[in-house]
């Protein structure tokens, strides 16, 4: 599964000659493949970005097996890309993480704090029992040791 979606820059920032060129023949600025990309920290995280991306082969071989990053934040929206089974079972199988944290769920997915039961984000937590998921919260900001531990906003 590969994210098969448009990536085209928005032709609301393009300016003419560009813009009127391309609105003409009915096409946009393609900007590349959606992807995700691997980040390493000072402190010695790796952090991979899953992006709007599906599963692929390269999640183990390039970014588990080469990158080995301790960290993942993983799409979990199940529109076009993973769902919460897909993200847990590269997390888990092929990146072998030690830690995640959900992200793009497109839902309200906590209460207070609290993560809301039956939501793609309590499913995708509940198929990690062996590795610490991390959710978000608006106005939070998390900080991670270089083995992918949270050590604050968690």
């Amino acid at each position: 599964m590969l994210a098969l979606h448009p990536n085209d820059f928005p032709s609301g920032l393009l300016t003419d000659p560009e813009k009127a060129n391309l609105a003409a023949d009915g096409l946009g600025a393609y900007v590349g493949p959606a992807n995700g990309y691997v980040l390493a920290f000072s402190n010695g995280l790796k952090v991979y970005l899953s992006g709007d991306t599906g599963l692929t082969a390269d999640m183990d071989s390039i970014v588990g097996q080469f990158y080995q990053p301790s960290l993942t934040v993983f799409n979990i929206s199940d529109t076009f890309v993973t769902g919460p089974e897909e993200a847990a079972f590269a997390i888990s199988k092929l990146i072998k993480a030690k830690s995640a944290i959900p992200s793009h769920a497109n839902e309200v997915a906590t209460t207070c704090g609290k993560v809301n039961p039956g939501t793609r984000t309590a499913r995708f937590i509940e198929l990690l029992p062996d590795i610490p998921a991390y959710v978000p919260r608006s106005g939070v900001t998390m900080e991670f040791d270089s083995d992918g531990k949270c050590v604050k906003g968690c």
